[in-house]
C-alpha cells in the first residue's frame, strides 16, 4: 500500500512539473482548437501589442485665445522704477544719554542716509509721451526711470498727482512717437466679462495673467478717497500698481491699483480704476497740472438702521454730521442732523454718491440741494467752492 501511495505522488508532481512546462513555453498547446476567439480577446478594444488610440474629437469651435488682444496692449505697458533718499534710523541706544555719556556720540547728530527703490508699471497714453500709473507708486520718488516694451530706458518727470484716486501723470521725452494703448468705452464693462492685467510683478518683467470681472462699482474700501474700483480675479502681484486691465478686444478698462491680501500676494481680489475716472483725472492733469473738485463745507455720514428708526431719518441719503461754519453749505442754511438725499438733481443714496456728486461740480456753480430735517423736505440752492488739496485740509 505505501508502494502504491508513493508511485501515485510521483505521477502527479511529474505531471504538474510538465503543465508547468508547456504553459510557459508554449501556451498555444493548451488553448481551445475549435475555432472560436477566446472571450478574452473579443473584450479587449485594441490590440495588445500596440498603445490604445484616442477616439478623434470633433471641435464645433475654436479654443478661445487672447494673443491679439495682449499683442494689441503689451507695447504701451511699462516698467516704473522709482529711488528716493532715505535716513537710516539711528539705533535706540545711540539716543540713551547714559550710553553717549560712555560710549560717546558714534552715530553723530545727522542720521546715514541711503537709497530705497521702488517699482511700478504704467500705461502710455498719448504718442508724445504722457503715461498714466499709480500715485503710490511714485509718490514722494526723487528720480523716476520708464523702461519701454522695446528695451529702452527714458527718465520721467511728474506732471501731476491725484492722491485721492491714487493716479498719476509722467512724462518722457522719447525723440520718436510711442505706441499708446486703445481707450474703451465708458460703462461698457460687465460681471463676467474676461479680462487681461498687464504689469511687471514682483520685478520679474512685463506679465500677463488673465480672469474675470468679479464685480462693479466697489467702494468703502477705504483705499483712496474717491473709490469706484473694478474688482477681478486676474492674478495682480507688488509690481502691477499702475498697469493696464483691458478687455478681450486689448483695450484699457482699467488701472491695476490695489489687491486684497494677508500674505503679500494674489488671492484672486485685485481692484481696477475705472478708465472713465482715469481719463477725467489725465485730462484735468494734463490740461491743468492738477485735479479740481467741487466742495460744499460739510461732514457726512453713514445712515445705520438704528439711527434711521431712532431718530425718524430716511433710509437713503448722507447725514450731515458736521457743517463748516461760513462754508457753502452753512451759507445755504443746511444744520447738522439734516440728510442730503439730492445734489444738482442727482439723487444720493449713500455718503460716498454725495461726495462724487459734490466733486463733479465746477468750482463756481451754483446748484439746487435737496434736504430732509424732522420728516420733511425743502430746496436750497449753494454755490459749490473748490475743493481744497490734502496739504490744504
Amino acid at each position: 500500500m505505501q508502494r502504491l501511495w508513493l508511485i501515485f505522488a510521483q505521477s502527479v508532481t511529474v505531471a504538474l512539473a510538465l503543465l508547468f512546462v508547456v504553459s510557459t513555453f508554449k501556451p498555444e498547446w493548451l488553448s481551445r482548437t475549435d475555432g472560436k476567439t477566446p472571450p478574452q480577446a473579443a473584450q479587449l478594444p485594441f490590440s495588445i501589442t500596440g498603445a490604445p488610440t484616442a477616439p478623434a474629437i470633433e471641435r464645433t469651435a475654436a479654443v478661445p485665445s487672447y494673443a491679439e488682444a495682449a499683442r494689441q496692449a503689451l507695447p504701451s505697458v511699462v516698467h516704473v522704477f522709482t529711488s528716493k533718499e532715505v535716513k537710516a534710523q539711528r539705533h535706540p541706544f545711540q539716543n540713551d544719554p547714559l550710553f553717549r555719556h560712555f560710549f560717546g556720540d558714534r552715530g553723530g547728530e545727522t542720521q546715514p542716509e541711503r537709497r530705497a527703490s521702488g517699482l511700478g508699471s504704467g500705461v502710455v497714453v498719448s504718442q508724445d509721451g504722457y503715461i498714466l500709473t499709480n500715485n503710490h507708486v511714485v509718490e514722494a520718488a526723487d528720480e523716476i526711470e520708464v523702461a519701454m516694451h522695446d528695451g529702452s530706458k527714458h527718465l520721467a518727470k511728474i506732471v501731476g498727482r491725484d492722491p485721492e484716486t491714487d493716479l498719476a501723470v509722467l512724462r518722457i521725452e522719447a525723440g520718436k512717437a510711442l505706441p499708446t494703448v486703445t481707450f474703451a468705452e465708458n460703462d461698457n464693462l460687465k460681471v463676467g466679462d474676461v479680462v487681461l492685467a498687464i504689469g511687471n510683478p514682483f520685478g520679474v518683467g512685463q506679465t500677463v495673467t488673465m480672469g474675470i470681472v468679479s464685480a462693479l462699482g466697489r467702494s468703502h474700501l477705504g483705499i483712496n478717497t474717491f473709490e469706484n474700483f473694478i474688482q477681478t480675479d486676474a492674478a495682480i502681484n507688488p509690481g502691477n500698481s499702475g498697469g493696464a486691465l483691458v478687455d478681450a478686444d486689448g483695450n484699457l478698462v482699467g488701472i491695476n491699483s490695489a489687491i486684497y491680501s494677508r500674505s503679500g500676494g494674489s488671492l484672486g481680489i485685485g481692484f481696477a480704476i475705472p478708465v472713465s475716472l482715469a481719463r477725467n483725472v489725465l485730462d484735468q492733469i494734463v490740461q491743468t497740472g492738477g485735479v479740481t473738485r467741487g466742495w460744499i463745507g460739510v461732514e457726512v455720514q453713514e445712515i445705520t438702521p438704528e439711527l434711521a428708526e431712532s431718530f425718524a431719518l430716511p433710509r437713503e441719503g448722507a447725514l450731515i454730521a458736521g457743517v463748516m461754519r461760513g462754508g457753502p453749505a452753512a451759507q445755504a442754511g443746511i444744520e447738522p442732523g439734516d440728510v442730503l438725499v439730492s445734489v444738482d438733481d442727482r439723487i444720493i443714496t449713500n455718503p460716498q454718491r454725495m461726495l462724487e456728486a459734490v466733486a463733479a461740480q465746477a468750482p463756481g456753480r451754483t446748484v439746487k440741494v435737496i434736504v430732509v430735517r424732522k420728516g420733511k423736505q425743502f430746496e436750497s440752492r449753494l454755490q459749490v467752492a473748490r475743493r481744497p488739496n490734502s496739504s490744504e485740509r
